[in-house]
């Protein structure tokens, strides 16, 4: 056989003997598309910035407010800090980002940019277009995605402060799940401080499923806490950790007031979320009690629990 034969055999995918070198069953290559993010970058532009303020004050905040009972305490926490910072809370209702947006003071509402799931509020062009107009939400990938986490780097470096629920999802039974990573890396990377945030009563008054407030104006609180800044030497899941104490504590002032809940975080006694169990917001153990199991159906009925209107005093006789 010359030499140009086998070159022509070999070019077409075949040995000296005129066999196939390519198995049968073998599939040809397919190169797979590139990882598509919806882009949102026009959604901060001064234009759009300035119609969401519009559209926050003259109807995001209204309808929210006309249909709750709305509690916000410790905003005056926020009072000299500059961005930008990173908020976190937890998370158990649609409810949770108009309250805390219409809540933030002017300066920081009209500069923070709002964490969303890619794959359900980014998955259509519709719903991606109207939750990056009225929130400047951009897409985070609940299972890692390395293109997606470069996004948050980005806007914090452009100076935008960011809202991030570290759990990840919305709750499906109002309790607390343990928190992701990726917040308390943002903080120790950058070296910017987190703000920890408490909802109580959103899951009461929105549970996972509904689309619509329920009836009677129910009780929510917001409770903001003072700024956490990463200390020197002190590693990711540290603060991690220091960051869900601080929504724990804030949590269980709901129930117990400022003081004993203060007194609860020092003496390590609050429930904070982790391993695979979620915990009650607010929920404090007896020393040497374990948090204990609690089937599904107690879980969503202790967390449909109105809140009471009637307000803790801060010091306790």
């Amino acid at each position: 056989m010359s030499i140009r034969r086998e070159l022509r055999l070999l070019r077409h995918g075949r040995d000296w003997r005129g066999r196939s070198t390519v198995p049968a069953s073998a599939e040809p290559h397919v190169v797979e598309p590139g990882e598509k993010v919806f882009p949102t970058a026009w959604a901060r532009t001064p234009v759009a910035v300035a119609a969401r303020s519009v559209l926050r004050k003259g109807l995001l905040k209204p309808v929210a407010w006309r249909q709750i009972t709305p509690v916000i305490e410790g905003a005056e926490y926020l009072d000299g800090v500059r961005g930008p910072v990173v908020f976190v809370a937890n998370h158990s209702s649609h409810l949770d980002t108009p309250l805390i947006l219409g809540s933030l003071p002017e300066r920081f509402a009209n500069r923070v940019a709002v964490g969303a799931a890619s794959d359900y509020f980014f998955d259509v062009r519709w719903r991606a277009t109207l939750t990056a107009v009225f929130f400047n939400a951009f897409p985070v990938e609940r299972y890692g995605s390395k293109r997606l986490r470069s996004l948050a780097v980005d806007l914090v470096d452009d100076g935008w402060s960011l809202l991030l629920y570290p759990e990840g999802t919305r709750s499906e039974d109002g309790w607390m799940n343990p928190f992701k990573l990726g917040a308390a890396v943002l903080c120790v990377s950058k070296r910017i401080p987190c703000v920890p945030i408490a909802i109580r009563g959103s899951y009461a008054a929105m549970p996972r499923g509904r689309n619509w407030p329920q009836p009677g104006k129910p009780r929510v609180t917001v409770r903001y806490g003072r700024p956490l800044v990463p200390e020197e030497g002190e590693d990711i899941r540290a603060f991690r950790a220091r960051m869900a104490k601080a929504v724990a504590a804030l949590a269980a002032e709901e129930d117990l007031g400022w003081y004993d809940a203060l007194r609860a975080a020092a003496d390590d006694r609050l429930e904070v979320p982790g391993g695979s169990q979620p915990t009650r917001p607010g929920a404090v153990r007896e020393d040497g009690d374990k948090p204990a199991e609690t089937a599904d159906w107690r879980r969503v009925w202790a967390s449909t629990e109105p809140l009471s209107s009637r307000r803790r005093r801060v010091w306790r006789s």
